[in-house]
């Protein structure tokens, strides 16, 4: 159900089972986390087609993972496994959220860098109407966006949001992106950003090897050739 194309520098990663409105399947996980591993460039975009970015886990497969405690685990595990190498990919990574975006949808988009939610975006987080609970993870990754009162109020009521909602309330960054803004930065300058974010959302206000990477990057190639350009204009 993914389906993985480069387009120059921007890697797509397009969720394609709009007979489920790209509902994941339980071995779809494992899918995801191999496909991630065969991007390449300097830009992953994940979207959704049918009009839908993606309805969740499929629900279908909660009945046989009832009475298969290892089966639960394996699920749990493969989705923290995908979720966690989409999060830790070097470059940055963008959600383009149309229609639908539920459950394990907005873990997805959660994994991302960025996401952009258009008029027609709908987002709801609905564990709790199915008598389940949401990966710790994935709540902690919803707090640090919308802070604990939003976040309860989407996980205790499982309600429907759409996208100018999701944009209010920081769910969404923006409701469009200029993906030629990104690339004409310089890739290493963004790898050693998106570090820096990762570690500034942990807490971290001071990192040795951070220091050191911007030390070098002011000594590199590009930073010259890129301020000679400047200077040429």
């Amino acid at each position: 159900m993914f389906r993985l194309t480069h387009d120059g520098a921007v890697a797509r990663l397009t969720l394609d089972r709009p007979e489920a409105r790209n509902a994941i399947p339980a071995s779809g996980w494992t899918t995801l986390a191999a496909c991630l591993g065969e991007v390449e460039g300097r830009l992953l975009v994940l979207s959704g087609t049918g009009g839908a970015f993606c309805a969740g886990a499929d629900l279908a497969d909660f009945a046989a993972m009832r009475e298969d405690q290892g089966a639960r685990r394996r699920f749990r595990e493969a989705m923290r496994a995908a979720l966690d190498a989409l999060s830790a990919l070097p470059i940055p990574t963008v959600a383009r959220i149309d229609g639908a975006c539920y459950g394990a949808g907005v873990a997805l988009a959660m994994a991302c860098d960025l996401r952009v939610a258009t008029a027609g975006a709908r987002f709801a987080i609905t564990p709790a109407k199915i008598g389940i609970s949401y990966p710790q993870e994935d709540v902690s990754r919803l707090v640090a966006l919308v802070g604990p009162g939003q976040a309860a109020r989407l996980l205790f009521t499982a309600a429907t949001i759409d996208g100018a909602e999701a944009l209010r309330i920081g769910l969404a960054d923006l409701d469009e992106l200029d993906e030629a803004a990104i690339l004409a930065n310089d890739a290493e300058g963004l790898a050693a950003l998106k570090q820096a974010i990762a570690r500034a959302g942990e807490g971290v206000r001071s990192d040795p090897a951070l220091d050191a990477r911007f030390d070098a990057l002011i000594g590199g190639a590009e930073m010259a050739r890129r301020l000679e350009a400047l200077r040429r204009k």
